[in-house]
């Protein structure tokens, strides 16, 4: 059994990581987060700890350390993505191995850092990419790595998850702390997409705004439209009044049913992890470069068939 605390514990991504640890046969001992609203602990880890205040959780933790039985062996992390390199070097720092949110870091410079504080503590820093577990996702990499190359896969990726006005007020709202949408919710589909097609060779951007974000993509096997948004007004007719969200893949046309099945992918990349197949630092470089680039170009208009259908509505 591993003993884990969790950085982050009120977001809404943290209990996917309580349950994660909880059904991997491991204990969460303690948890921090500046806000209180942590009820969901006592139906996943009600014996664990809980501070408010990071100084008395890093002091806690470091104390641990005393007792070889007694110490951490994870620190997890799920805070908002502006803190994620130092919750990330605190936890390499108090001789833990850390398992991170996506997306692991804005920049390539700060994944080289944290290459460097691996190598400091001797600890090791996994991401959770779980995508690459989703089976329809793994058919697909098959599918595509056992066909003919002689062309490149048509593929227009859509991603619709509406949110309220709360977003845009809290920290996921502020590009100096999300790094806009394209990175807060698109960051693991470009991992998916250089997982499934290999590496890319251009990125275009068409159209950003707080609320959306569109451009192209062409991977060594695959020229990729897509199109990232929180606005519920741009959700399909088929959709509106029944979904929140709507997601679709299609390649060569063809639509790549993945929208079932995410429900325990947390579970199955903790359980990865544990058995010494998580995907680290070099394994989340590709996407975290793609989003550094995506967030340093000025959108331009979309030609030779590159634009996603989307930017019709958006650019007239």
């Amino acid at each position: 059994m591993k003993r884990f605390a969790l950085i982050g514990a009120a977001g809404y991504i943290a209990p996917r990581h309580m349950r994660a640890i909880n059904d991997t046969g491991n204990k969460l001992i303690c948890a921090y987060d500046i806000n209180d609203s942590v009820g969901i602990i006592d139906s996943l880890s009600p014996q664990s700890e809980f501070f408010t205040e990071f100084e008395r959780f890093y002091d806690y933790a470091w104390r641990l350390k005393r007792d070889l039985g007694q110490a951490l062996d994870f620190v997890s992390v799920c805070s908002p993505n502006y803190l994620h390199q130092p919750h990330i070097s605190a936890g390499l720092r108090l001789g833990c191995d850390v398992i991170c949110e996506k997306p692991l870091v804005p920049t390539a410079a700060m994944l080289d850092d944290l290459e460097l504080t691996e190598r400091e503590t001797g600890k090791r820093l996994f991401n959770i990419l779980q995508l690459r577990h989703h089976q329809a996702i793994v058919d697909l990499k098959e599918k595509v790595k056992a066909g003919a190359r002689e062309h490149k896969h048509e593929v227009e990726l859509t991603y619709i998850t509406s949110r309220g006005k709360w977003y845009m007020e809290s920290w996921k709202g502020d590009p100096r702390k999300s790094f806009g949408v394209a990175t807060n919710i698109g960051v693991h589909f470009y991992d998916m997409l250089h997982f499934i097609f290999g590496k890319l060779q251009r990125n275009v951007v068409h159209f950003v705004s707080d609320f959306k974000a569109a451009g192209y993509l062409e991977y060594e096997n695959a020229r990729v439209r897509w199109f990232l948004s929180i606005d519920a007004n741009d959700l399909p007719d088929s959709v509106k009044g029944n979904k929140p969200t709507y997601r679709s893949i299609t390649c060569d046309g063809a639509e790549i049913e993945f929208s079932e099945g995410f429900t325990d992918l947390h579970t199955v990349s903790y359980q990865a992890i544990l058995d010494g197949n998580g995907y680290g630092i070099q394994d989340a470089r590709h996407c975290v470069e793609t989003v550094e680039a995506i967030r340093s170009m000025s959108p331009v208009r979309a030609q030779n068939g590159e634009g996603h259908p989307m930017l019709t509505r958006l650019q007239g």
